[in-house]
């Protein structure tokens, strides 16, 4: 027998009680942390968010010890990857007391719709895609125009492309060959039949990355494919909590074995744009930069204007109309919301 559908207010009456619970809890941690700090601490010290369980966080200090950290109630939500502040008590626990000004920051909307920070200080952010389920071009759109919005560098992986044969490869590299054009990097990848995951490992090292896809894609075998250590750095951030840690909710940064991070989320399967105002959007699709401020009208929409600079560009063939109609679709979806 099917279960009743919830009201909308049934569902909105149930994540404000989930957002109150969590809210307690913060507080909880937080009372907690003002108590650390009342007791005898060492001085402040610098470290790095690589673990972040909610109510607390795991820190590494600069000699690569972990210790689990509460949170100073005025520093607000912090996020894996933060580069932090902390100061240790008898027990190795600790507080963190301040966060270093972050390069960038990755969120996502909470259960109440709120954004909630997932990963900072980020430089590259990688989009998995598969050939199996198939992949939509809109989606790449959107996830490449909220990689720009953050100001990190964006990068498309195409998984599972061992499912596919000469004449399949061939048509999901003309459906990509814009991306490519454009000037975006595309990465075939298989981990069943090892391809591609050489240049893959290449492109992330030295820089701080997250792979981010829909369910089904294979990010999760992507990981454990680049990480041959990850039971053992697991291990390690769970024995700092003293309670086991829950790799199925938590959010982790691990460290690559030819260099880089890797910071793993399994919770962001996809995230949604912000608010953001038409100028950030026509930003957000890098090709139309040459084109932007050039049409005749200040406030054009770039449908049916008269001297519009991207409809003229689109008529030339220097930007691809699909690329513009999801400029539209995007924008008419945020106008909508």
């Amino acid at each position: 027998m099917s279960g009743r559908r919830l009201t909308r207010r049934q569902i909105e009456r149930i994540r404000d009680s989930q957002a109150q619970r969590r809210e307690r809890a913060r507080d909880r941690a937080g009372d907690a942390a003002e108590a650390l700090l009342d007791g005898d601490l060492e001085p402040p010290q610098a470290g790095r968010v690589v673990a972040n369980h909610g109510a607390s966080l795991i820190v590494a200090a600069a000699d690569a010890s972990l210790h689990r950290c509460l949170v100073r109630q005025n520093l607000g939500a912090l996020a894996c990857g933060d580069h932090v502040l902390w100061q240790a008590a008898r027990s190795g626990d600790g507080v963190v007391v301040a966060v270093e000004p972050r390069r960038s920051l990755l969120s996502r909307p909470d259960y109440g719709g709120r954004l909630k920070p997932v990963a900072a200080n980020l430089d590259q952010v990688a989009v998995v895609i598969a050939v199996a389920p198939d992949f939509n071009e809109f989606l790449i759109d959107r996830y490449l125009v909220a990689i720009a919005l953050i100001g990190v560098e964006p990068l498309i992986v195409v998984n599972k492309i061992d499912l596919l044969d000469d004449a399949g490869r061939e048509r999901v590299d003309a459906r990509l060959a814009t991306y490519r054009r454009i000037g975006y990097t595309v990465l075939p990848a298989s981990t069943r039949a090892a391809h591609g995951l050489d240049a893959l490992r290449a492109r992330l090292g030295s820089h701080t990355s997250i792979l981010v896809g829909q369910s089904g894609v294979g990010k999760s075998s992507l990981v454990q494919a680049l990480l041959p250590d990850l039971d053992i750095q697991t291990r390690a951030l769970s024995a700092a909590t003293g309670h086991g840690t829950h790799t199925t909710t938590t959010t982790m940064l691990y460290h690559l074995p030819g260099g880089g991070e890797l910071i793993d989320s399994p919770g962001v399967r996809s995230f949604e744009l912000a608010e953001v105002s038409p100028g950030e959007l026509e930003r957000g699709f890098v090709e139309f930069a040459p084109y932007l401020g050039h049409c005749r009208f200040g406030d054009c929409s770039h449908r049916v204007e008269p001297g519009c600079a991207l409809l003229a560009a689109v008529a030339e063939g220097a930007v691809d109309p699909r690329r513009l109609a999801a400029f539209h679709q995007i924008r008419d979806s945020l106008a909508a919301r």
